[in-house]
């Protein structure tokens, strides 16, 4: 079966709506009250892995639906006014959510050129997942 689009496509596509961060510019924004990295793999990938400090964990499949003030799922990390910079993997997780996210009008988002893997590759720093918060 030929595909219309395969992801190779989806991915070239969605580059040229979204903007790149290097990871040393990232780095540089690591702490900045103004800067939310957004990790958007799977929960296994974050325990396996490791995550960048102090990112906020939202899996690819809710990101739309926590970044959207209409939808019952909103969170408000997704507030406007800050920086975000979307990273999986490898980044291509990361440049179609970001794609994603200019398509809903949300502005200052960017993704890890690289992701996560080019970030550990260049020895920057890496957190434990934090642990699961009880419900009370």
């Amino acid at each position: 079966m030929a595909l219309k689009k395969g992801i190779k496509d989806l991915i070239a596509e969605a580059e040229k709506k979204s903007q790149g961060i290097s990871a040393d510019a990232a780095q540089a924004r690591l702490g900045d009250p103004g800067t939310v990295f957004v990790d958007l793999r799977d929960v296994r990938e974050l325990e396996r892995d490791g995550m960048i400090p102090g990112a906020f964990h939202a899996p690819r499949g809710m990101l739309e639906f926590w970044v959207d003030p209409d939808s019952p799922y909103y969170k408000p990390v997704f507030a406007p006014g800050k920086t975000l910079i979307l990273y999986c993997a490898a980044d291509w997780r990361g440049v179609l959510a970001a794609a994603a996210l200019a398509d809903m009008g949300v502005e200052n988002v960017l993704h890890l050129e690289g992701g996560l893997g080019q970030w550990k590759k260049a020895g920057r720093p890496v957190a434990e997942k934090p642990a699961h918060k009880e419900k009370a």
